[in-house]
């Protein structure tokens, strides 16, 4: 690993490691690595990769299981979740080519009249500090009620989106510090929306899709011939797709085959018509902040031997995925998968193994055998991890020890029971969740993960 450099990736806690070198690699190649990463692994994902090396590009479908082969294939499109973001960074960059938009524009000043934006000391959210995750604004958005936790967004709308506006105080000036938001990128779907008068399917189809004849990708109007492929919990289980609204839909709702993304990946190299062309340059360039991650419009900016490597992940409940490419090596990849894999690293290995073979490759995950007996915990056991526990801004989660049993309550949504499953491990097993606590170096429970969909909320005692 000398001479490699790792970063995080600041989304789904996987690293993405990179350094130079790379060489050609056929279909039955590609196949080989994809059965070392997933034969056998405990989610039986199924992925469908490719790598692209000039003109060249070498694809692959593989399952964890060989039965599950059927799943996958080159008509069946896959969620990739927030690598839909880079073609909203796109769309922007045409509005700002064509002279309809500045990256210095306010935010406030492309959405409703009215729209109570915060600032900070007077200093306001600009446009570029939406593309470069620096606005300052929390990852969700307080106005989220999350009824289904299989398809957590389905119930979000854009008057909720803006409302959720005045619940924000920024903690420092906007472009300062890089904190991941899906909340600024639904407002820059919405204002790309406003400013088109399409929803944002419509514009991404026209504006990108069409141009370059991905002729298989979709928001939720699905095209004749295409298999919309069925999302995977990270432990097997199927699960929902998730749906956004219409016009908030650019923060991750694009689904695609694996040659829609060999298509996107090979625009990034140069020879899309114009103006799109012009556009997918334009957002490829870097944007100058203050924030330690470098980035350009949605994409991150990873260290490559001395070049710069344009790269997003994306996961939803049941998909992961990953797109990254050297502009200087012309080297892109693209890794699509069925399962939410982001509690186990996502895919982003994958990518960065087949960006360069002397990477590491994860191994598969097997079965982790838990205890024959489930723990047996006293009432007062149970009372070190009551209280409330706040999951995101106005979304608290109550534990409460009552009987001899772990309840548990998120805000506005029923009472459940949990059960011990390890040491510090519960879940719900009816509704698909887990929660993990840590404790402190006195033994004292200060920390809690809740996984569930493939999605993991970390949280802090003392809610709102």
């Amino acid at each position: 690993m000398s001479g490699c450099k790792l970063l995080s990736t600041m989304m789904a806690g996987a690293a993405l490691v990179l350094c130079g070198g790379a060489g050609a690699m056929d279909d039955a190649d590609l196949a080989q690595i994809l059965d070392r990463r997933i034969q056998g692994d405990l989610s039986g994902a199924c992925v469908a990769a490719a790598l692209i090396q000039g003109e060249r590009v070498t694809r692959a479908w593989r399952c964890a299981d060989p039965a599950d082969a059927g799943r996958i294939g080159p008509e069946v499109a896959f969620e990739i979740g927030s690598v839909t973001k880079t073609m909203a960074g796109i769309l922007l960059a045409d509005l700002i080519a064509s002279g309809e938009a500045s990256l210095d524009d306010t935010l406030a000043g492309h959405l409703p009249t009215g729209a109570a934006v915060p600032d900070f000391q007077g200093q306001p959210i600009r446009l570029r500090h939406l593309v470069t995750h620096t606005s300052g604004l929390p990852r969700l958005p307080s106005r989220l009620r999350i009824t289904d936790a299989a398809d957590p967004y389905a119930g979000l709308g854009a008057d909720d989106l803006l409302a959720s506006l005045q619940d924000v105080t920024l903690a420092q000036a906007p472009g300062e510090v890089f904190e991941y938001s899906n909340f600024g990128t639904m407002l820059l779907s919405l204002m790309l929306a406003r400013a088109s008068g399409m929803d944002f399917e419509q514009l991404v189809t026209a504006k990108l899709f069409r141009p370059l004849d991905m002729d298989q990708a979709y928001v939720a109007r699905r095209p004749d011939g295409v298999r919309a492929a069925v999302g995977h919990l990270a432990s097997g289980e199927q699960t929902a797709a998730w749906t956004f609204a219409p016009e908030l839909s650019g923060v991750g709702g694009v689904r695609a085959t694996l040659d829609d993304m060999v298509r996107y990946v090979q625009a990034q190299f140069g020879g899309a018509p114009e103006p799109l062309g012009a556009a997918i340059a334009l957002a490829q360039q870097p944007i100058e902040s203050a924030a330690q991650q470098a980035m350009a419009m949605n994409w991150l900016l990873m260290p490559l031997a001395g070049r710069q490597v344009h790269m997003h992940d994306g996961g939803t409940g049941g998909f992961s995925a990953m797109i990254a490419f050297d502009l200087a090596g012309e080297r892109g990849v693209v890794v699509l998968a069925d399962a939410g894999l982001a509690t186990s690293g996502g895919v982003n290995d994958l990518g960065a193994h087949l960006l360069d073979p002397s990477l590491p490759l994860a191994q598969p995950r097997r079965p982790v055998s838990r205890p024959a007996v489930a723990p047996s915990l006293t009432a007062q056991q149970l009372q070190a991890y009551a209280g409330t526990w706040a999951l995101m801004p106005q979304f608290d989660l109550v534990l409460r020890e009552r009987d001899g049993v772990l309840h548990g309550q998120a805000t506005g949504q029923g009472e459940f029971a949990l059960a011990p499953v390890a040491e510090d491990v519960f879940e719900a097993a009816a509704l698909g969740i887990e929660i993990r606590f840590s404790r402190d170096d006195s033994g004292q429970v200060t920390q809690m993960e809740l996984h569930q969909a493939g999605q993991v909320l970390p949280a802090q005692r003392g809610g709102q």
